[in-house]
């Protein structure tokens, strides 16, 4: 079942239906806030996106509003203090991923100026060449990770089914993508 058909049946009110209907497959301008739905989806490995969209707020407050060069600044007390909030996932691996993939966006940024900059570069590539540069470039960003980090963020197809008005809508936001 696509994520278009299962919110379909939810009130409009349910997390999933306002992610589908206001972020799922939109295309995001700011660096942090791609940085942000970076995290989310490497949290999201082994856990519901369910268990992620009720905490979505929380690891905004806990990792700073996903401000890059802060969390490429964390010291090991900010690390212990991520690996103690309940708020969040509180997985080592996962919080070291954050901090270290922020440090290597830093480092994209002095390269391309900006995150988004260097996604822009890269695109169009096929879904493997995406998680072959994406494993070559970050921390725990398999291909499922990396899929749906792009399809979220509007670099890759298939967020929404052909026929979703929301599609419709993030079709008329980036045409250049989509010819």
């Amino acid at each position: 079942m696509s994520y278009c058909t299962y919110c379909e049946n939810l009130e409009k009110t349910n997390l999933h239906v306002i992610y589908h209907d206001t972020a799922y497959g939109f295309p995001i301008e700011s660096d942090n806030e791609l940085f942000g739905r970076l995290i989310l989806e490497i949290n999201q490995a082994g856990l519901s996106w369910n268990t992620i969209l009720v905490k979505q707020e929380n690891f905004r407050k806990a990792y700073d509003n996903f401000e890059i060069e802060v969390i490429a600044n964390y010291t090991e007390g900010e690390r212990e203090r991520l690996l103690m909030d309940a708020g969040i996932i509180r997985n080592k691996l996962k919080v070291n991923a954050a901090i270290h993939n922020a440090q290597v966006i830093m480092d994209l940024k002095k390269e391309h100026g900006s995150f988004k900059n260097w996604l822009d570069k890269m695109h169009p590539l096929t879904k493997d060449e995406w998680v072959k540069l994406f494993k070559k470039t970050f921390k725990f960003t398999g291909g499922e990770i990396t899929n749906e980090f792009l399809m979220s963020s509007g670099y890759l197809k298939g967020a929404h089914d052909d026929n979703c008005s929301i599609n419709k809508q993030i079709l008329k936001l980036k045409p250049k993508w989509n010819q």
